[in-house]
């Protein structure tokens, strides 16, 4: 059993519609319904291609290639940060956060080791609303990446800097602007009004893990068997997925 709503299976299969129209494609073994379906328990059961393969009843590289080709039409529909960003200024408030896409790794792969998680992955960064709905996914880095150096290089720092928005994060982003509110460091000392800051900076940054949380229900993001180039693609294609309208 899948357990996502038959609306986002049928949506996923009109985009896949439509692209087949622009290539023309005559004939495929499987319907675009089918196709999407088989997409969707790749990426919502984390089954291995020669796995959704078998219950499809079609090749391990003819599912891999069904799926690989429904990953690039959905993550073309994800939007751009500055897309995300539109409508937002001075006044309102977002949240970034930064998460680690576990992988497959030895220990040699040492750009992809994370001492923070203290294992291998991607780094991905998110800028959610105040309710945790998440607004734009970053590419995917490599895990030892900082978040501030992420952040910079994504351009969130310089996009949210330009357009006088305000974002709470924590303290792996302390420096990153004038429009960055982080905690203060905590020691022995600290006076209450900051332990009273940092509470209620806790309470509003917290609803941005839901973003995250959102993306790992689809549980290929657990643990990715893939190349760690295709994690960008996947995570832009779930975030299309996570916002999908289905009444269109």
């Amino acid at each position: 059993m899948l357990d996502v709503p038959y609306e986002l299976v049928e949506h996923v299969s009109w985009l896949i519609y439509t692209r087949r129209r622009e290539l023309r494609t005559h004939w495929r073994k499987l319907s675009c319904f089918k196709q999407a379906l088989l997409t969707l328990a790749h990426l919502r059961k984390n089954e291995t291609f020669a796995q959704v393969g078998a219950g499809f009843g079609v090749s391990e590289a003819t599912a891999w290639r069904y799926v690989d080709e429904t990953l690039e039409v959905l993550a073309s529909w994800a939007p751009g940060l500055h897309e995300a960003l539109t409508g937002l200024g001075e006044g309102d408030f977002v949240i970034v956060d930064g998460t680690l896409i576990p992988t497959d790794r030895i220990a040699a792969d040492q750009p992809y080791y994370s001492q923070k998680h203290k294992q291998h992955g991607m780094n991905v960064q998110v800028v959610a609303r105040p309710d945790g709905t998440p607004l734009w996914f970053s590419r995917a880095t490599p895990g030892r990446t900082h978040d501030l150096t992420a952040a910079r290089a994504h351009g969130i720092v310089q996009a949210c800097l330009t357009r006088q928005i305000l974002v709470l994060a924590d303290r792996a982003y302390q420096g990153a602007g004038a429009t960055f509110r982080t905690p203060y460091y905590h020691h022995h000392e600290q006076p209450e009004h900051y332990q009273q800051f940092n509470r209620d900076h806790a309470r509003l940054r917290a609803p941005g893990e839901r973003a995250f949380a959102q993306l790992k229900s689809w549980r290929l993001l657990r643990r990715a068997r893939c190349s760690t180039r295709r994690i960008g693609t996947i995570v832009r294609a779930i975030h299309t997925l996570m916002t999908c309208n289905y009444s269109g």
